[in-house]
């Protein structure tokens, strides 16, 4: 599986479009993208790297894949 982009693994947060509201109520579109982390995880037995917001990983809604020689799962 290949590494989405702007989008998270678990809760599938993206990217939110809207507008800069000026003092004079001037609108310009801008965007809103999403805190991303990439982790290592242990997915269907092999070692994956995905993109996952820092609400999911704070939340512990991932396992991460331990480091080192000895990781093979």
């Amino acid at each position: 599986m290949a590494i989405q982009r702007n989008r998270c693994f678990v809760c599938d947060k993206g990217v939110a479009h809207g507008n800069n509201r000026s003092h004079a109520n001037n609108s310009t579109r801008r965007t809103w993208k999403p805190n991303l982390q990439v982790a290592r995880i242990v997915l269907d037995g092999t070692i994956t790297k995905v993109k996952v917001c820092t609400r999911c990983l704070n939340a512990g809604k991932i396992q991460r894949a331990p480091r080192g020689a000895g990781a093979a799962v």
